[in-house]
């Protein structure tokens, strides 16, 4: 159960770790699973990374601006990219198959709990975010008094079954649960295929939108820069380090993608693979959503898309957006609920007498359940997506994509860091835990002005 390891070792089950085994050796009489191909592994870790960064980055582009805002996008792709790729070297040296276990292996049982906890909440929370705009998107919501109508209240009007408890319980039982239900993330390639795909055709959507506006002379040119006029605006900078963290964390499932893969040699070209698809993605909705908007881009671009864009079947390319946007989110649920659940598990069953959770099913369904309707239940009762996104990015976020890594590879246990290595760590954790504090203390000072 280790990165790096040939398909033999992939039985072993690692001691102290109550965590699902790298494949279901128990089921392959069942279902004749030999291992994930590559393919599916990009689909499911690019599905992990595309998520809200899609409609929240044109924002952090309009912050900076355009030349600042894309070097960000970039910088930030590669600097993530290295951090998994420590991680993926440093578990390969310690014959490791799980973060927490990474973790365990240079800090102990409480750098274990502490990452398992960081993955937890965070996860939790992205989750609720998630089905926030879910509900908003479908369902509508009101913002300063004004409300926006979702996709089912602008088709139907306004009705108990197009209200957001209704859909967001009948989504939770009819795709949500089913498709948390599998014991393997290997199970979810199709759907990630297909969240990719409707990605992909909002790229296409909001590219054509802003060349046919072009074409027709009806376009602004954005600004290049930020407008810095004192000292609260250059720290207002730094609200984007958070979303742009948050826009490419994925390290929460690469032990799990791995685990399944027919060839672990292939992690690290699955990595690049999908960080470059990722950051091509990122790049083009950015730059051609500020440009679309300009000024008036939102913090949910997808906001812009509830009023008329001034070109011919603009409601109905409107529609499309939303609904494409609604059901790619919704198909990244399963993928990062994966992670939660195995971090929840090893956090409650931690002695090595416990069965593995992939042959406890009492278990596995009793938390899969109480998870989702934990994150059901958020999803209701939570007002803002905004303040809990914020946070997280700047606090668990951060630990798991880059403080959590670095330290591993400054501690290097198993002596395989380079000197380059060390010194990309001790820039990239001064760079965050210093960005970090900025953002939370950005946060809550406008927090403090806003009550």
């Amino acid at each position: 159960m280790t990165i790096g390891s040939d398909r033999r070792n992939k039985a072993i089950v690692e001691e102290n770790a109550p965590l699902l085994p790298k494949t279901q050796e128990s089921d392959v009489g069942l279902d004749e699973f030999n291992g994930a191909s590559f393919s599916s592994a990009v689909f499911n870790l690019s599905t992990t990374i595309v998520g809200a960064g899609i409609m929240s980055l044109p924002a952090c582009v309009k912050k900076l601006g355009i030349v600042p805002g894309l070097i960000a996008i970039i910088l930030s792709s590669l600097f993530t990219e290295k951090s998994v790729d420590f991680m993926i070297r440093f578990s390969r040296a310690g014959n490791i198959s799980s973060y927490g276990s990474l973790m365990g292996d240079s800090f102990g049982k409480y750098g274990r709990a502490l990452v398992q906890i960081c993955i937890t909440v965070n996860n939790i929370g992205v989750l609720i975010v998630y089905m926030i705009i879910i509900g908003d998107i479908i369902s509508g919501t009101s913002s300063s008094g004004v409300h926006h109508f979702g996709i089912l209240e602008g088709w139907f009007g306004v009705h108990w079954c197009t209200g957001r408890t209704f859909v967001l319980l009948f989504t939770t039982l009819v795709i949500i649960v089913p498709l948390t239900s599998f014991k393997r993330i290997d199970s979810l390639r199709y759907t990630s295929a297909l969240s990719v795909g409707l990605a992909g055709v909002y790229l296409v959507i909001v590219v054509g939108i802003s060349i046919f506006k072009i074409i027709s002379g009806g376009m602004v040119i954005p600004r290049l820069f930020p407008i810095i006029t004192d000292a609260s605006s250059v720290f207002e900078l730094f609200t984007t380090f958070p979303v742009l963290i948050s826009a490419y964390i994925c390290h929460t499932v690469v032990h799990s993608i791995n685990n399944e893969l027919k060839d672990s040699k292939q992690m690290r070209g699955v990595v690049k693979t999908s960080f470059v698809l990722c950051c091509l993605v990122y790049l083009f909705t950015s730059f051609f959503g500020f440009f679309l908007f300009g000024e008036e881009t939102l913090d949910d671009v997808l906001a812009n898309f509830d009023t008329d864009l001034d070109i011919p079947f603009g409601f109905i390319l409107n529609d499309i957006v939303r609904v494409s946007y609604a059901v790619h989110i919704v198909l990244i649920i399963p993928v990062l609920f994966y992670a939660v659940r195995i971090n929840f598990d090893g956090l409650l069953f931690s002695s090595s007498s416990t069965r593995s959770l992939n042959v406890d099913n009492f278990r596995f369904f009793s938390i899969t359940f109480s998870l989702v309707g934990i994150i059901f239940l958020g999803a209701n009762f939570i007002p803002s997506i905004w303040d809990i996104f914020q946070f997280i990015g700047a606090t668990t976020a951060i630990c798991i994509a880059f403080i959590f890594p670095v330290a591993i590879t400054l501690r290097d246990k198993h002596n395989i860091a380079t000197k380059t290595d060390k010194t990309l760590s001790i820039f990239m954790i001064v760079i965050s835990v210093t960005s970090s504090a900025v953002a939370i203390y950005s946060n809550v000072y406008a927090l403090i002005n806003k009550k």
